[in-house]
């Protein structure tokens, strides 16, 4: 524990490291508040399930197939403009959303303007992690750097969802939307006044090719296989509100989250303290196979005092699992372009998330929630195989 704690106090304390990790923190906060949301939002207001999760998942796919449209303009321009753009749409598109289905508008409308908020969400995230890239040139310190990002995300994923459970049980879902759209604004105002943007400088002079980072074909298995962890993670997103509101308690869902979350913050703190032999692919795919087993069990849970501890068991994984698929990213990808590389990582997760959240409602709907579950734990066995099988990698600057 020692060695733990010495080694991220010395970590922290290189310069600006520490403030740009509050900067990561604060300016993500949304990321864990948006989609359980806007999920509620929608349950509650169109009925059910299925079409708040159809809407969301939209909302995730576009986002994830814009996503390397803007890392493209961030690698050859900077993200100043993009920031702004973004920063001006989403909101006003998330507002739609909020208004049209206060107004009994038609469904595609709701769907239209879910889709215009995924088109123009905000690429902070992403360039949080390329900030990491760029600021370390050590694979240790980019190893260490990942593993505290992925616990500040989970801190995020932490804390927002309950804070949307509170304001959810005490004021309602509108009240939890409303608050979830100001925080989007508030969280670039933080990023855009911190330091963060210094360390991004366009590349110039350099060859590219029409695919970018994807004439890589590792990068294409360890996208694949984000996907399938990612969809997981999707049918979390569901199952944990679908439980609660069979309970009758729908803030429940908020909690069991949370306690996902906390898990992964646990986990990654670990992981990133660890001095471990194996390749990065090895770790991941142990990561992954490990993380298969709750989550299956998540299908027979008794209770809900046993799959809250499922819940943090399977955390207790997904940290270490996101934070070593970063730093085979920032391996595989040659500088130039390492924005997109993150954003097309940033597409396989969002994808993944909104194709999960997405075949969750319908499977919640339809067949039941633990044949959800089950299906989750499978998919992530299956992915544990396919990072097997990713040959090594030689480091790329």
């Amino acid at each position: 524990m020692k060695r733990f704690t010495r080694k991220y106090a010395e970590f922290v304390r290189r310069p600006h490291v520490g403030p740009l990790l509050l900067v990561a923190l604060f300016s993500r906060m949304p990321i864990g508040m948006m989609g359980f949301a806007m999920l509620m939002f929608l349950r509650e207001s169109l009925g059910d399930f299925a079409r708040a999760g159809t809407a969301v998942g939209v909302n995730f796919v576009v986002m994830a197939l814009a996503a390397p449209v803007q890392g493209r303009i961030i690698d050859r321009k900077g993200p100043r403009k993009v920031l702004l753009v973004t920063g001006t749409v989403q909101p006003l598109a998330l507002l739609g959303v909020l208004l049209c289905t206060h107004y009994r508008l038609p469904f595609f409308a709701i769907i239209a303007l879910a889709a215009l908020a995924g088109a123009f969400a905000s690429p902070i995230t992403t360039l949080t992690r390329t900030l990491w890239r760029n600021l370390f040139e050590s694979e240790d310190d980019r190893r260490t750097a990942f593993s505290l990002d992925a616990v500040m995300i989970e801190i995020n994923f932490t804390a927002g969802p309950a804070i949307m459970a509170f304001v959810l049980a005490a004021f309602g879902a509108t009240a939890a939307f409303a608050t979830a759209i100001a925080v989007v604004v508030i969280s670039l105002v933080i990023f855009v006044s911190s330091r963060a943007l210094g360390y991004f400088k366009p590349a110039s002079g350099v060859q590219r090719h029409l695919l970018g980072p994807l004439t890589e074909p590792r990068l294409l298995l360890v996208f694949t296989a984000t996907f399938g962890l990612t969809l997981c993670f999707g049918l979390l997103e569901v199952g944990y509100p679908a439980w609660g509101t069979a309970l009758l308690m729908p803030a429940l869902g908020g909690i069991l989250l949370s306690l996902n979350s906390m898990g992964s913050a646990i986990g990654g703190a670990i992981f990133g303290g660890l001095h471990l032999e194996a390749r990065i692919e090895r770790q991941w795919a142990a990561a992954l196979g490990l993380m298969s087993i709750p989550v299956f069990l998540h299908a027979i849970a008794p209770n809900t005092g046993t799959l809250a501890v499922l819940a943090l068991l399977a955390g207790g994984l997904i940290a270490p699992s996101i934070a070593a698929q970063s730093v085979l990213v920032s391996r595989l990808a040659p500088a130039h372009y390492a924005t997109e590389a993150f954003t097309w990582s940033s597409t396989a997760i969002l994808v993944g998330l909104g194709s999960g959240v997405a075949l969750g409602g319908t499977l919640v709907e339809t067949v039941g929630l633990r044949p959800a579950f089950a299906i989750g734990g499978c998919v992530v066995a299956a992915m544990a195989a396919l990072a097997l099988s990713i040959p090594a990698v030689t480091r790329k600057s």
